[in-house]
């Protein structure tokens, strides 16, 4: 029996220990301010100068936000490394947090220096942070799998409503009362984030902390391992090669748009392509070489496995390359085609509803903040007040806003304001799929898929057709809010389907000793799919000019249909490879 662990479970809030809702208070206040600031990025720079924006084209905001999106997921790699080998899951948490404050302190100043020091700042930051929360979770329980599932579910739940809360409040605050609030709020709650869990992380006893030096030669491999493939010095050769133009690829895309080619690492062509386009692919041609000589060098099963794994990848990259057109080019869509005026009994229907959006899930958080209070205030006192200054400045703020809207004759909708839709259709829809996931009716990975993709389809279909009447080139529309409220709901569901099996079955379907090195493709997939949303966004602005808008989004519909339509098809092979893994 491991009696660190089970120290751990002495001070139970839920039947948890204490110290599962000291990691949720942190990330729901990382997920406020990541969201919160999310929000309000494409808007910030595609606002005119007299509304406080910077008047860039779409097509640069769109470029420079799939960068970013893109980096948050590939310095996971990083921060998991300096984790693992280096500094442990607690520090490298506490240098995210102070990270991602200093980068939302910068952006709050608004000049170009500091947004682009900003966006460096929480791009660094959210690679310690976010890869070593779970770490942590993970430790908290080992030998008590019966406990996990509700523990992630309460964790996911931390997740949304931070997410929820920084969209609709630091979303209200960067539209309403001007961007450097909005963007400040979110360093406010992320300090907060870092000071509580700083001041209470001996509630976690010996976990994360400085990992030992362990000899990888004295380790042993169990008999279910495959043999060692070790990376030749070739290979090694290979993957810095195609790390480098990839990263470079990225990082060049928005800087030479925004500077109009004057800062271009790839001004050259080669048999009549772009540089930036023989860079990409040069590669991608390597990355998918390096898999085709490592593969067959596997034992069958691993070697089908790992086929199955990559597959399941390339529709995850295409999933979120879809899905996350939600902060991007649907945000500009609520801005400037969609009716977000409300008068009368319209008017005051949403107040309500805004109203008890707002209200029970900060109430019902707030109770469980008093629960946690309840066993930990007298050993954590620092901790538990910067949790509860916190909380009061979110509910004045919530309460202020509030009034302010129901001092008005009318309501006007916030853009930002649909994203809280996405947190709050999980948050309400999430114990349902759970139950169908452990029902006899639980569907197979290609079939959830395959529903996710459809689903994500289904989304776009509805805003294609709510904007079937905006003619091409068309600045400005009043298209029904009903149509984008369609959108987040159906995304959310296919979201449901995807999202958190995915993780799921990469670890089922791989070794042990290659966890690692296979998380690390499926963040890289991530990673591709948030630079593709950007493409996707980038691309919306020519063809809305001349074919109009919807057929952009008739055009994401079919692509999530037909990858939809293909993991269902191709389950026979899927399921063949997976050899019995469900």
């Amino acid at each position: 029996m491991n009696t660190d662990i089970e120290n751990l479970f002495k001070d139970k809030v839920l039947g948890h220990p204490a110290g599962l809702f000291v990691l949720f208070f942190t990330e729901m206040w990382e997920r406020f301010s990541y969201y919160g600031m999310r929000a309000l990025l494409v808007m910030f720079f595609t606002a005119s100068l007299l509304d406080g924006g910077w008047g860039w084209p779409r097509e640069h905001a769109y470029a420079i936000f799939g960068t970013y999106t893109s980096l948050v997921y590939l310095s996971t790699l990083l921060g998991g490394y300096f984790a693992d080998k280096k500094i442990g899951y607690r520090y490298a948490v506490a240098i995210g947090a102070l990270l991602m404050t200093l980068g939302h302190g910068a952006m709050a100043i608004e000049t170009p220096f500091f947004i682009y020091v900003g966006l460096t700042l929480l791009v660094f930051g959210s690679g310690f942070f976010k890869p070593n929360m779970t770490s942590i979770i993970s430790e908290m329980y080992k030998g008590k799998n019966e406990k996990k599932d509700g523990a992630y579910t309460i964790f996911y739940m931390g997740v949304n409503a931070g997410a929820f809360l920084g969209i609709l409040l630091c979303g209200y605050l960067g539209e309403q009362v001007g961007w450097q609030w909005g963007f400040g709020l979110a360093g406010i709650f992320m300090l907060f984030g870092l000071l509580q869990f700083w001041f209470a992380q001996n509630i976690f006893g010996d976990i994360g902390k400085k990992p030992l030096k362990i000899d990888a030669a004295a380790v042993e491999i169990s008999a279910d391992e495959p043999k060692l493939n070790p990376f030749t010095s070739i290979q090694l050769t290979l993957i810095g090669i195609a790390g480098v133009l990839g990263l470079s690829w990225i990082l060049n895309d928005p800087v030479a748009k925004i500077s109009e080619g004057a800062y271009n690492l790839f001004h050259f062509s080669l048999f009549g392509m772009e540089g930036s386009n023989v860079a990409i692919l040069s590669a991608l041609g390597i990355f998918l070489l390096l898999l085709f000589i490592r593969i067959p060098k596997y034992d069958k099963v691993t070697r089908d496995r790992m086929i199955a794994v990559i597959f399941f990848a390339f529709i995850t990259i295409f999933f979120w390359a879809i899905f996350e057109q939600a902060p991007s080019s649907l945000t500009i869509f609520a801005r400037d085609y969609t009716q977000r005026i409300l008068e009368g009994n319209a008017a005051f229907i949403f107040k309500i509803v805004n109203s008890m959006m707002t209200l029970v899930p900060l109430g019902i958080i707030t109770w469980v903040l008093w629960l946690l209070f309840n066993k930990t205030f007298s050993k954590y006192f620092l901790s538990n007040i910067f949790l509860a200054i916190s909380f009061l400045i979110i509910w004045g703020i919530a309460i202020w806003m509030l009034s302010i809207e129901f001092g008005k004759e009318i309501a006007e909708v916030p853009a930002s304001w649909f994203g809280v839709l996405n947190s709050l259709f999980i948050i309400t829809f999430a114990p349902l799929f759970s139950k169908w996931w452990e029902s006899k009716y639980n569907p197979n990975a290609n079939m959830k898929y395959a529903i996710g993709m459809l689903l994500l389809g289904l989304g776009m279909a509805c805003v294609a057709i709510g904007s079937s009447s905006i003619a091409p080139g068309a600045k400005q529309a009043s298209v029904s809010m009903l149509w984008l409220i369609l959108v987040y709901f159906f995304h959310t569901m296919g979201e449901l389907c995807v999202s958190p099996v995915a993780l799921s079955y990469v670890s089922k379907l791989v070794p042990g000793r290659m966890i690692a090195m296979m998380f690390g493709i499926w963040y890289l997939a991530v990673a591709i799919g948030m630079k593709l949303a950007g493409v996707f966004g980038e691309a919306s602005e020519g063809i809305a000019q001349s074919q109009g808008l919807n057929y952009f989004f008739w055009l994401l519909t079919a692509v999530a249909v037909g990858l939809g339509v293909l993991s269902a098809l191709l389950h026979p092979v899927i399921k063949k490879l997976m050899h019995g893994v469900r």
